[in-house]
Parts: structure tokens; sequence; C-alpha cells
């Protein structure tokens, strides 16, 4: 007969998940653990409770803290930092400089929400410049079995993290722009439009062409930041582990790619006809949204290109196992040499 402790144990085997079931098979064959399961800590007497958020000194020092993180979050605070002194020598040093104007209100809004957009769009075309870097690669190797470079190949590891930011900084940037008409500086500025347009004799300041301008931009930055959450929430592990692998490939890969996309014409929209206007070079330096918008049109650029289906069929055929011979004894002889 079976002990109460066996028929138990019995029991929870039962009630075990099927992807712990998974886990435990494989665990079987192969003498290995899940990545997913917390670390066992064989050399702790069981004796020795721990609370739910304390964590064993021997642990701490073994886990490293937030390793994949590293790169993205230099790479956003180098971006911000320039773009924040490039903004704040046009914004209030050169009025300051040239005409004696004290403009330092501007920057705990006016300042941080144009640096909060460029942030966003460059970490976000950083996710996907990679994946263009990658094709080219394998396109050069004719292979995908030779291993990539160690920098591109960690870049790549932290794709979701720059995702992550850019829909951070993109959040914050409607924020910041959903709370001008809060400001007391706005409600001046109203005033004095105001006395302006009374002065001038006008009855209508209706200008068409503005008003169609901040209609589509708007609309294309709610939408843009609609799919950036949508991405995010895919990110989530839970929910990435409920859709399957082309499910997940899709959201991914090509909604992203209209995020960065609808981005993109979204700044591109918001400077209109401000390309050509002269003021808008403060000291021969041009205004942030046209730098801004340089590495996105880059990426959006080479994926058109490796989209062209002389390219697109053979890097498909890379990726499923297809290998360039020519190639591979090219690249043999002269490693052999």
């Amino acid at each position: 007969m079976e002990s109460r402790k066996d028929i138990a144990n019995q029991e929870l085997w039962k009630m075990k998940p099927m992807r712990n079931l998974e886990d435990d098979q494989l665990t079987k064959h192969s003498g290995e653990t899940s990545m997913l399961k917390r670390p066992v800590l064989s050399h702790l007497h069981q004796t020795t409770h721990f609370d739910e958020f304390d964590c064993p000194s021997e642990l701490q020092y073994q886990q490293e803290l937030f390793p994949k993180w590293r790169l993205p979050l230099k790479i956003a605070a180098i971006v911000a930092s320039l773009t924040f002194l490039y903004t704040l020598l046009r914004e209030t040093i050169h009025p300051l400089v040239t005409a004696h104007q004290q403009y330092f209100y501007r920057i705990p809004i006016l300042v941080i929400n144009k640096v909060l957009p460029v942030v966003s769009i460059t970490l976000l075309a950083l996710v996907y410049l990679p994946g263009v870097i990658a094709s080219v690669v394998q396109l050069h190797n004719g292979t995908k079995y030779k291993k990539f470079p160690h920098w591109l190949d960690r870049w790549m590891l932290t794709r979701k993290q720059f995702g992550l930011l850019s829909f951070f900084f993109a959040v914050l940037h409607a924020i910041y722009s959903l709370s001008y008409p809060m400001r007391r500086s706005y409600r001046y500025k109203l005033l004095n439009w105001a006395y302006q347009q009374v002065q001038q004799n006008k009855e209508d300041a209706w200008i068409e062409h503005d008003v169609w301008r901040m209609e589509i931009y708007v609309s294309l930055g709610i939408v843009g930041l609609a799919i950036l959450a949508l991405l995010a929430v895919t990110s989530i592990p839970s929910v990435s582990d409920s859709l399957t692998w082309r499910e997940f490939h899709y959201i991914q890969s090509k909604l992203g790619m209209v995020s960065l996309l609808l981005g993109t014409i979204h700044a591109l929209i918001f400077a209109w006809n401000k390309w050509v206007d002269i003021r808008q070079f403060v000291w021969y330096t041009p205004p942030t949204f046209m730098i801004a918008v340089v590495l996105p049109i880059i990426v959006l650029i080479c994926k058109a290109i490796l989209f062209l289906p002389c390219l697109r069929k053979k890097i498909l055929k890379i990726r499923h196992g297809w290998e360039d011979v020519t190639k591979i004894n090219k690249t043999e002889m002269s490693s052999q040499l």
C-alpha cells in the first residue's frame, strides 16, 4: 500500500501545469533546470526562513543589478543630455546673448518637452537598426551559422529594453504636451495674441494650413503611442507566453515598424514648412526635429531596401538554413591565408 505522503505527492504532480511537467521532463532527460525557475539554495539550512522581499546575502552577491538595462540606460542618458544642452543653447542662451531676453522659464516644460520626443524616436530607431545590420551581415556571410560580432549580439539582446525606454519617453512627451494649456505663461501669451489681433483690427485669426498641420500630427502621435503601448504590453512575459511565436513576431516586428513610421511622419508634419524657414536655423544650427528624424529615416530606408524581392528571398533562404557556398569558400580561403 502507498503511504499518505506518496498519495499527496501524486496529487500534487497531477495539479502541476503542463509547462511545469515539460520542464520536469527536460530536467529528467538533460539534467538541466529551467531558466524560469528560482535558484535553489541547497547550502542553506531548511530551518532558515526568509520574508517575501528578503534575499540571502549569498544570492545578492551572485546576481547582477539590471545587466541588460545598462547599455540602453547609458545610451538614453547620453542622447537626453546632448539634446538638452543643444535645445538649451537654442531656446534660452541665444535669446539672452542676442536680444538680452531671459527665457529660462522655458526649461522645465518647453525645453524638456523638446528633448523627450528626440530621445523616444531615437531609441525606437535603435530597436530596429540592429536587425538591419544583422540582415546585411548574413547577406555578406551567406550563412546564418556564423556568429555575429559581440557588440551586435549584445545590442540585439537589449532591444526589448530600448523599446520600453522609448515608450517611457513617449508617454512623458504626451503628458508634457497635455500640460501646455495649464501653464501661466501660455495664458499670458493668449492674452497678448488677443490684444495684437484687436490692434491689427482682425476679426478672424483662423489659419487653415496651421489647423490642418496640428490636427494631423496630433492624430498620428496618438496612434503611434497606442501602438507603442501595445508593444510594451506584449513584451510582458505573462502576455508574450500566451502568444505564438508568429503572433509575437508580427506584433513586435511589423507593428513596431508602423510605430516608427508614424512617429517619423508625426515629426515631419510637425515641422511642416519650417524646413525652409531661415529663422529656424539659430546660430546656423538646425532645429531639433530635423536632427531627430535622421536616424529613423535611415532605418526606414534600409528596411525598405531589404524588403525588395531580390534581397528578401535570399535573406529568408539564409534564415531557413540555406548557405551560399561561394561566399563560404571565399571566407575559408581568406582565413587560411
